[in-house]
């Protein structure tokens, strides 16, 4: 057994599988370095789906930033200034309330509201991916259901390791079809540690459609299940500046598992920054964080054979 890290992105086009796999692992060990962890050697695993929703792949070559392929917000090591923790408290405050309220608005019956309906036509306008997911086919293979082909994109990788220790980060749209997969296969697969990163499950339409989905009552205070598969932890980052996760309390929304596992909320500060353009929505940015590298620490440090488990007894 050896312990393995499987991360699987998020929303929108993005480079080849190669050089998104890549920008990754260098922003987990940019994130070790910073705890003081250097050399680390790890085994990483990159799930790509964006080939199955653009028919190219962004392109490093490309300099003109209007092409549709240019990359706005590559990976960098850079980071900005942190943010001060009263302005923390202020920006939580503001974000609670409006949680509150849209949790009575669209989780208070099947029907679907109004406001509900004004939720989803604002979806399907600005995130196609998390649309198309829930209600479409891929666009580049058309013949097949977007929902089940990214999910056995991940499932296909889960299995592969199926007899290691796993970690599994989803970040974004990732962390939606990382749950659904988890949840699907929960009689199947086991993961050690799961991470959510700049993750929407806490926004109250996505937790109605894993509701309608699993059969259960949906009503202002209905919750779903953490994964029974998830035998460690759940980790859920989220940085308070960042649109996609201004539901950051994955804690109050998910129930605990048959290991009494629910999610644990971390607010950070994602702090990445390339050309003077912030974006604490970025993958790099929270790999790179000190909160998010001490959980990936701990786990790599993990023995993985009973003969290691037997050495550290030893020198403890």
């Amino acid at each position: 057994m050896k312990n393995v890290i499987i991360g699987i992105h998020g929303l929108k086009n993005k480079p080849n599988k190669d050089i998104l796999e890549n920008w990754w692992k260098k922003s987990i060990i940019d994130g070790l370095k910073n705890i003081g962890r250097h050399n680390i050697e790890f085994e990483f695993e990159l799930v790509y789906w964006a080939d199955l929703e653009y028919a190219k792949p962004l392109d490093l070559e490309i300099s003109d930033s209007k092409d549709p392929l240019f990359i706005q917000h590559p990976y960098t090591s850079i980071c900005r200034p942190e943010v001060s923790e009263k302005e923390s408290r202020v920006k939580k405050k503001i974000l609670d309330t409006i949680e509150e309220g849209l949790d009575k608005l669209i989780l208070q019956e099947k029907k679907i509201s109004g406001i509900e309906k004004i939720v989803d036509s604002t979806i399907r306008r600005m995130f196609t991916d998390l649309d198309i997911y829930y209600h479409g086919f891929c666009k580049v293979d058309k013949n097949h259901i977007a929902k089940h082909t990214f999910r056995s994109r991940l499932l296909e990788v889960l299995q592969k390791y199926q007899h290691d220790r796993i970690m599994l980060i989803g970040h974004s749209m990732g962390s939606i079809i990382s749950y659904d997969t988890l949840f699907e296969n929960v009689f199947e697969l086991k993961v050690d540690t799961f991470v959510t990163v700049g993750s929407p499950l806490g926004f109250p339409l996505i937790i109605k459609k894993i509701l309608m989905e699993q059969k259960l009552e949906i009503n202002v205070n209905a919750k779903p299940p953490t994964p029974d598969n998830i035998m460690t932890s759940w980790y859920n980052f989220s940085d308070l500046d960042d649109k996609i996760t201004f539901n950051y309390d994955l804690a109050d929304d998910y129930l605990p598992n048959l290991h009494s596992i629910k999610p644990v909320d971390v607010i950070i500060n994602n702090t990445y920054e390339y050309n003077g353009q912030k974006n604490p929505h970025k993958v790099y940015g929270y790999l790179q964080n000190e909160a998010v590298a001490n959980i990936i620490d701990g786990f790599l440090a993990k023995p993985t054979s009973l003969i290691a488990r037997f050495l550290k007894m030893v020198r403890l």
